[in-house]
């Protein structure tokens, strides 16, 4: 689980160039945590997650809005992608900083808490 969670931070941030970004790295998160709760159940995966799924998919929701209001300001359309500097990573190529990568954690975090909410739900009523 460890790997497939660190796997999905990967696949987030080289989403921008090449293959990935945060709705499959959300999949991918969600399935890491969904093999916890089949190998340990479903409430040591919900305290694995330390937080409710419903707030997950709230705060990604927000971030990705957020990632929108910079454009805004600069008086270009809503959710234009301003970026900033970039870092070399081992696994990912360079990192770039900027709206796209926010909203990107946004997606993460909506589509991970929505898959997790859904598994959840499906395996507690069994």
């Amino acid at each position: 689980m460890p790997l497939q969670l660190a796997f999905s931070i990967v696949l987030l941030v080289r989403g921008h160039n090449e293959p990935g970004g945060g709705f499959i790295g959300g999949l991918v998160a969600a399935c890491g945590i969904a093999l916890h709760g089949i190998a340990f159940g479903i409430p040591a995966a919900r305290r694995l997650l330390r937080v409710p799924p419903p707030m997950l998919i709230g705060t990604g929701l927000l971030i990705a809005a957020l990632s929108g209001l910079p454009g805004l300001f600069q008086g270009q359309p809503f959710l234009t992608g301003l970026w900033g500097g970039s870092v070399p990573t081992l696994l990912a190529g360079q990192l770039k900083f900027g709206t796209p990568l926010l909203f990107d954690v946004g997606v993460y975090l909506v589509v991970a808490g929505i898959a997790v909410h859904l598994i959840f739900t499906m395996a507690e009523d069994q």
